[in-house]
């Protein structure tokens, strides 16, 4: 691959004084400055012909040469990736998403989306939603798992967009937490906004203008002494909305970096051992799964249930607690 042929720009007298680095990123605004930076630090640039670096001072009338970084393409580009489909047909698409599978192109996140992924195998899907989220109709975070449902023409995305709006889309999620909720089955009702001080995470937050209402139905599977097995039912989709929920319950999703349970869980944590410091680790993905999804086809109308079986690692892990809690009703 060529290298990026570098560009002129003539500094202005009102650019005088002006960083380097800030100069480019406003003259390049379809390259994020993260990548100015990085380029800078790798290179410089020249300016009137001699290497400078993110913080040089620009003078009027210097020429600056910088190889700007190749712009990304618009939309996802087709890539071969193999998906486990649960449906198809010429409308829809049902998919068992996997882990550390980002929904749609964002920045960091150019490759190896389901966008991307979708569009390798069935060509163009439906661009309601924009360039970047075609077929895309609602979203799983990047380290959950489980049922997706995508719309291959603009007829089934204009249809389904509409049942998940008026929440006609019944989902069911499986989540282990650390700690057990007081109630056996209840309704969680706060409003979600953004966080206070981290721009990656939500909050709840009852006093702030973007709140909005968001409510979530838990019913406890099993108990195991400090761990929790749920069904849960969201009742509306906020971001993040579940593991909001769960931790401010007190009860955060098992692996969930944003959310307070950032660390893997070992073997020790399960038998509360703190001491054996080389315990093997048997969970370090976000112990959440989108296990079910029920709606009627946009088309046909005729009502779908989509099911995806718990992973391997959800699975293993529970058998892990299964064993303590069997262990310690012995030993009672």
């Amino acid at each position: 691959m060529n290298e990026p042929e570098e560009v002129p720009y003539l500094v202005q007298l009102e650019d005088s004084g002006e960083r380097l680095d800030v100069f480019l990123a406003r003259h390049l605004p379809d390259s994020s400055r993260s990548q100015i930076a990085k380029l800078l630090a790798e290179r410089g640039a020249l300016v009137s012909g001699r290497p400078r670096k993110s913080s040089y001072r620009l003078q009027a009338g210097e020429l600056v040469l910088f190889a700007a970084p190749t712009p990304r393409p618009d939309g996802p580009l087709p890539e071969l990736v193999d998906l486990d489909i649960l449906f198809e047909d010429d409308d829809i698409v049902a998919i068992d998403k996997p882990i550390g599978m980002v929904v749609h192109p964002a920045k960091g996140h150019w490759h190896g989306t389901l966008a991307s992924a979708l569009a390798g195998r069935y060509g163009p899907m439906s661009d309601i939603g924009g360039e970047n989220r075609p077929g895309i109709v609602h979203r799983l975070d990047r380290d959950t798992s489980g049922v997706i449902v995508v719309a291959r023409t603009n007829r089934a995305h204009a249809e389904l967009a509409r049942q998940f709006e008026a929440r006609e889309v019944k989902k069911e999620y499986f989540a282990i937490t650390r700690g057990e909720p007081s109630c056996d089955r209840d309704w969680i009702d706060q409003p979600i906004g953004p966080h206070p001080r981290y721009r990656e995470r939500m909050a709840v937050r009852p006093d702030h203008p973007l709140c909005r209402d968001a409510r979530t139905f838990y019913e406890v599977l099993n108990r195991f002494h400090g761990f929790c097995a749920l069904r849960i039912e969201p009742h509306t989709g906020r971001t993040h909305q579940i593991r909001v929920h769960l931790a401010h319950l007190g009860t955060p999703v098992l692996c969930d970096p944003l959310y307070g349970d950032v660390r893997p869980i070992t073997q020790a944590d399960v038998l509360r051992d703190r001491q054996d410091d080389s315990s093997p680790i048997v969970l370090s993905r976000l112990a959440l799964h989108a296990a079910q999804l029920r709606l009627q086809h946009p088309i046909t109308r005729a009502e779908m249930e989509f099911k995806a079986p718990l992973p391997n690692a959800l699975v293993s892990f529970l058998a892990v607690l299964e064993q303590r809690k069997a262990t310690r009703t012995r030993s009672t």
